[in-house]
């Protein structure tokens, strides 16, 4: 691996920062008063997207999209991660699984995702199925060429502003030494389908603005062609297309930890006790140190995490250990610069405190830190199984 960036590479972490500093920033202290982004800033943020050439940049550029490699893309993330999440999700990036798609469905939903004519969101989430996966209650039911679908999916995030879901469903039954498991398949379902609504979900503490839903179907009808992959195959589809998306949590996590140095760093050389600057201190400076080199850590794990995926080489347990590692980097980070500032580190004035709950929530969403674990020691013991 070569530590050092292309000029092509530095290219796109210097123009998403600069978009992410002069086009989401100045709006952020508005998202967090009001909780809402407004549409046309989101359609705003979306053509200016375009304009640069972002727009899904992750897609393959043989149906319109970027094709950004992996680790190309996580830089991408990173830079965002900057940013207010409510307002970085309009810097397009269709959902990955899209790809999968085939014959009709390519023009009904990839394309337009990747012209930024529809948005997506993926939905897996139940009330008693998050981790568990195959453990989902949501079903279909075949019914000649069409499945019937019912049940309840939650913390579906940005699917208020979905034009269609990427929905994943128990479609059968089979023994494994560990008990019955679901068999899932994946579906593609229209907003304004019957049967199918996309209600509000619970009020956050991490990113406001960027909303989670609740999906209820209730004998909602969907045709085969709009099944994603093969029946019964939904698991393994998530498994090729969706384990990446760990890494996008940890690029993120990375790029708010750098926005949070970036303000603690000169708070030490500047605000002065006891007569001198406080980063002379032994106590804050070794904060500062864990700090620094936390981020750097987590970084290079991520991105070494994203380079191994481009190579065609296992990354499972990799990718793993760089969500793990970087999600509880930032919660550390946050928590110290916050420390740091001392009583105004809670206040509304800095944005400090939205970091610190914003890094909450990393630590759950796309696994676990327990689900990381299992599946990083899983890795290391499963070749001495007999």
């Amino acid at each position: 691996m070569n530590f050092g960036l292309t000029d092509e590479q530095q290219l796109i972490v210097d123009t998403v920062r600069s978009f992410v500093e002069n086009e989401l920033y100045p709006h952020e202290e508005e998202v967090e008063r009001t909780g809402v982004v407004p549409k046309a800033l989101g359609q705003e943020i979306a053509e200016k997207c375009k304009a640069l050439g972002f727009f899904a940049a992750n897609m393959p550029a043989e149906c319109g999209g970027g094709g950004l490699n992996q680790l190309e893309f996580t830089l991408l993330e990173r830079e965002l991660g900057r940013a207010s999440m409510a307002l970085s999700v309009f810097f397009g990036r269709p959902s990955g699984i899209l790809a999968a798609c085939e014959g009709d469905q390519r023009e009904r939903y990839l394309l337009p995702a990747v012209r930024g004519e529809k948005f997506d969101a993926l939905a897996m989430s139940e009330p008693d199925a998050g981790s568990d996966v195959r453990g989902m209650k949501c079903t279909a039911r075949s019914d000649g060429s069409d499945w019937i679908i019912n049940g309840t999916k939650h913390f579906i995030s940005h699917a208020d502003l979905a034009d269609f879901v990427i929905v994943f469903v128990a479609t059968g039954e089979e023994e494994t030494p560990r008990g019955p498991k679901k068999k899932i398949s994946c579906f593609l379902v229209d907003r304004g389908t019957p049967g199918f609504e996309i209600r509000p979900g619970y009020e956050s503490v991490s990113h406001r603005g960027y909303h989670n839903c609740i999906l209820n179907f209730d004998n909602c009808r969907v045709p085969q062609s709009q099944m994603l992959g093969e029946v019964h195959r939904g698991f393994e589809l998530a498994n090729t297309w969706l384990y990446a998306t760990r890494i996008t949590v940890a690029a993120m996590s990375v790029g708010r930890a750098r926005r949070v140095l970036d303000l603690a760093v000169p708070y030490c050389a500047e605000r002065k006790q006891f007569g001198q600057a406080i980063g002379k201190f032994q106590g804050v400076s070794f904060k500062l140190a864990d700090m620094v080199t936390e981020a750097d850590a987590a970084d290079w794990l991520t991105l070494s995490a994203a380079w191994r995926i481009d190579q065609g080489l296992p990354a499972n347990r990799q990718v793993a250990s760089a969500k793990l590692f970087a999600t509880e980097m930032l919660a550390h980070v946050t928590d110290e610069a916050l420390q740091i500032f001392g009583g105004m580190g809670l206040m509304r004035d800095l944005p400090l405190e939205r970091f610190w709950r914003d890094a909450r929530v990393e630590r759950i969403w796309d696994g676990t830190s327990e689900i990381q674990r299992h599946i990083i020691s899983r890795e290391l013991l499963r070749p001495l199984e007999s």
